[in-house]
């Protein structure tokens, strides 16, 4: 599944722009990095499945941040 989200937040970010101006294409810009973000983050975290559960752990903390544990 990470594999998957992984793929999908690389395929946002090497997507061209379509043909569109003016406003619309400043929205478009916009969703993809919106998109890339959810996809990136959700394909770097740590799956676990406890009691037919899936727990996706995303460490949101400042890099140097993580040692703590």
């Amino acid at each position: 599944m990470a594999d998957r989200f992984r793929d999908r937040a690389e395929a946002v970010r090497s997507r061209g722009l379509p043909p569109i101006e003016g406003p619309d294409r400043q929205r478009f810009k916009e969703q993809a990095q919106v998109d890339f973000m959810d996809f990136a983050m959700i394909g770097d975290a740590a799956a676990t499945i406890e009691d037919g559960i899936l727990t996706l752990r995303i460490d949101l903390r400042p890099a140097g941040a993580a040692d703590d544990g």
